[in-house]
């Protein structure tokens, strides 16, 4: 169960229905109902042009070297039960950062796993979903929340990791078609992932300089 395969992305952006893309450049999203500007990349599920979109905005100008709080949005196919992020590119010794659907809304919970088995909830960082950037349709589903200590984290022993806000950071994906068995709870068991993997994520383009008032206006 390890996140560590090759990766193939889609050259095109991820727009459909209810979430179309607008103002959209090959890896930044301008997302008109949040107010983010966001660095995206779309990533390959299956073999039949299904994609997830992952999305990142941080503060601008984020301290080097310091934790500074990141919003992501997640964009699956409704077939995707839940939809894992690990910040640090691998799925042990980093926050795992779960979102799944809920009906109309979104649930998201932070997990870490020491070994390659089934991640606990973690307490040493944080995610609040943010309402106006979760909503569903028929085709997909789309999670917004922002994370506190997803960018500064322990690794082994007293080993620190900080993503680097003026370029790229290696993040990884797990995905599984099982959606968790209580899915209004951020502690509900979850099943082993069908699909993971990892790519490079520019965060050098995902700044946003208003960015606590964007937050606030969408909690």
């Amino acid at each position: 169960m390890r996140w560590n395969l090759s990766l193939t992305c889609a050259a095109a952006l991820f727009g459909f229905g209810l979430f179309a893309v607008s103002e959209a450049s090959a890896d930044v999203f301008r997302d008109p109902d949040t107010g983010f500007s966001f660095s995206q990349k779309d990533v390959a599920i299956t073999t039949n042009n299904e994609f997830i979109t992952f999305r990142v905005a941080i503060p601008s100008p984020a301290p080097a070297g310091q934790p500074y709080d990141a919003v992501i949005q997640v964009v699956a196919p409704v077939a995707a039960g839940w939809v894992g992020v690990a910040w640090g590119g691998s799925m042990t010794n980093n926050p795992l950062l779960i979102s799944w659907a809920n009906g109309a809304s979104g649930v998201v919970s932070i997990r870490r796993a020491t070994a390659h088995t089934a991640p606990a909830v973690y307490t040493g960082a944080s995610a609040q979903v943010l309402s106006k950037g979760t909503k569903s349709n028929g085709t997909h589903w789309q999670v917004t929340s922002k994370c506190t200590g997803c960018t500064q984290f322990t690794t082994t022993g007293t080993t620190t990791k900080t993503l680097n806000p003026a370029g790229s950071n290696r993040l990884a994906f797990a995905y599984s078609k099982t959606k968790p068995s209580q899915p209004g709870s951020n502690s509900s068991p979850i099943n082993v992932h069908d699909l993971f993997n990892y790519w490079e994520h520019d965060f050098a383009s995902a700044g946003n300089p208003e960015f606590q008032d964007l937050v606030d206006r969408n909690l």
